[in-house]
């Protein structure tokens, strides 16, 4: 199979030889032709695919024999580093064409997008509030765009976009062809290709399952030992960056100055950033400026570095879904990858819900020196130094402390009670399954 069955121009299959693609991804193959049809189409794959290229090369076949200088195709997505990302994949394969894109998204000034629209543009691909922004202001006009684009459907529902997709909807021809893009399904992602889509055409290509060239492990450890744990599995040899997952903006940040200060070459990609300092941080990730990149969920879409050797989530994310678009981070363009995650005695009904998507168990390793069953026993034992209760005295108040229950002298026991037996937490003995 060959990119030739597609019967693309001249420029663009020159344009695919030289950004090195050889044949089509399994999503490429079948959505392109669907595509090139003008049907409108629900596409489902996973983080990685080439779902990019899949809409991004129809689209400019369509694009490069019409008309100019009018915004024909509109690309939505969640992010600014998934929004420069489809961009340069718009720039890339339609060299030569004549066809201009501009990329609009809030944290930076309006004046150069401003500029770009009154030159005139063919392809838009922009986040939905700054997008929205302009359409309020009357800054860009949408009458005739012909072709929608709505990637990563679930994180902008995720992100809480919806109202305003529906808005920017309203701006739109009601006659256009509507491509949407998803790596899960669930009800309102159905609820708004039904509301979006016209009889669309539908691929799916390994729905929510992680890609097989990733090797998953978990390594249950305490809280305060996941630093150590890091710095631990950092020492070991590993080829390609490493991407590091923390659940708070905050942690990304103390993380990469500790990695820092131990001397990895790390930096830190999270929301607090300005757009500058987040293009930055990828780009230098990108070129391999930075081994080590700590990133939150912000991270978990819109980062294409095929080099990526292994994904170490530091901290579990909210949802199972969202597992999955963190470890495609590796394992991409058919290399293999790992993805480890720190695993703690509160995170056990999400890795439960992770193996329930993935439809199978993920193998458990402990660590020498690292053990989550630890972290049981210290939440329960007192204080080292806490004295003794006198059980002797009696308290009239009608405030008790811990120190002087409600009882009849009677000493209670401060062994905690627990059903958990040490190294058994996930109901396997400690070490490697």
């Amino acid at each position: 199979m060959s990119f030739t069955q597609f019967n693309f121009s001249s420029q663009i299959t020159e344009n695919i030889r030289n950004c090195g693609y050889e044949q089509p991804t399994p999503i490429q193959e079948k959505a392109i032709p669907k595509v090139l049809s003008g049907s409108d189409l629900l596409g489902l794959a996973q983080t990685g695919t080439g779902k990019t290229a899949a809409f991004a090369l129809p689209i400019i076949q369509r694009l490069s024999k019409g008309p100019r200088g009018k915004i024909r195709a509109l690309v939505v997505a969640p992010t600014r580093e998934l929004a420069e990302q489809i961009n340069q994949t718009f720039l890339d394969l339609a060299e030569g064409t004549g066809l201009r894109t501009v990329t609009v998204y809030g944290g930076v000034g309006k004046g150069n997008q401003l500029q770009q629209f009154k030159r005139g543009v063919e392809i838009v691909v922009a986040c939905p509030g700054r997008l929205l922004d302009h359409l309020n202001n009357r800054d860009v006009n949408l009458n005739k765009a012909d072709i929608l684009v709505l990637d990563e459907a679930d994180q902008m529902f995720d992100m809480g976009f919806f109202p305003d997709i529906r808005r920017i909807l309203k701006y739109l021809p009601k006659h256009r062809q509507t491509l949407l893009f998803s790596a899960t399904m669930p009800a309102d992602i159905r609820k708004l290709a039904d509301e979006t889509l016209t009889h669309p055409e539908e691929v799916r290509i390994n729905l929510e399952q992680p890609l097989n060239l990733i090797s998953q492990v978990l390594h249950p450890v305490t809280k305060p030992q996941k630093t150590a744990l890091l710095l631990h599995l950092l020492n070991e040899t590993t080829d390609g960056s490493t991407l590091v997952f923390t659940r708070t903006k905050y942690g990304a940040k103390n993380l990469a100055k500790k990695l820092m200060k131990t001397g990895y070459k790390a930096t830190d990609l999270q929301g607090n950033m300005s757009q500058n300092q987040r293009q930055r941080a990828l780009t230098g990730f990108r070129d391999g400026d930075f081994t080590i990149l700590v990133a939150t969920d912000i991270a978990a879409r819109g980062i294409d570095v095929s080099l990526v050797g292994q994904v170490i989530n530091f901290d579990l994310p909210s949802t199972a879904e969202a597992y999955t678009h963190r470890i495609g981070r590796t394992g991409r363009a058919k290399r293999s990858g790992r993805a480890i995650s720190f695993v703690c005695h509160d995170d056990q009904p999400m890795i439960k819900a992770i193996e329930r998507l993935q439809g199978k168990s993920i193998e458990r390793l402990t660590i020498t020196g690292f053990a989550m069953d630890k972290e049981v026993d210290q939440q329960h034992e007192p204080p080292k130094n806490t004295p003794r209760r006198n059980t002797k005295k009696k308290t009239h108040s009608s405030s008790h402390s811990p120190q002087q229950p409600h009882s009849k002298g009677k000493k209670k026991s401060t062994k905690p009670k627990t059903k958990h037996r040490p190294g058994n937490i996930f109901g396997l003995e400690r070490g490697s399954k």
